[in-house]
């Protein structure tokens, strides 16, 4: 399955896309995957947000939030990273 939202802005401020997919691997996990682009007025990517998360058949899930902003470089720089690993409770 897969989501394509878009919210319209201004000439003069960022445009958001998000883009949602989600499946089952090879292993029967569901992963799941959210991203959002905060897009410029000339259609140039200046930061994302991206959140994957793999949920095991035992109800284990591992979360991986990734928040990415375009250097003077013109390349996508991680400024934020967060991991989280939840249990199912047995």
């Amino acid at each position: 399955m897969s989501e394509n939202n878009q919210k319209s802005a201004s000439e003069d401020s960022l445009e958001v896309v998000e883009v949602e997919t989600e499946g089952v691997d090879d292993e029967g996990n569901l992963v799941i995957d959210e991203l959002l682009v905060a897009v410029d007025s000339e259609g140039r990517i200046v930061a994302t947000d991206e959140t994957a998360a793999v949920i095991t058949s035992e109800g284990d899930a591992v979360v991986d939030e990734k928040l990415s902003v375009v250097g003077e470089d013109g390349q996508l720089h991680a400024v934020e990273e967060d991991v989280s690993v939840l249990e199912a409770e047995e």
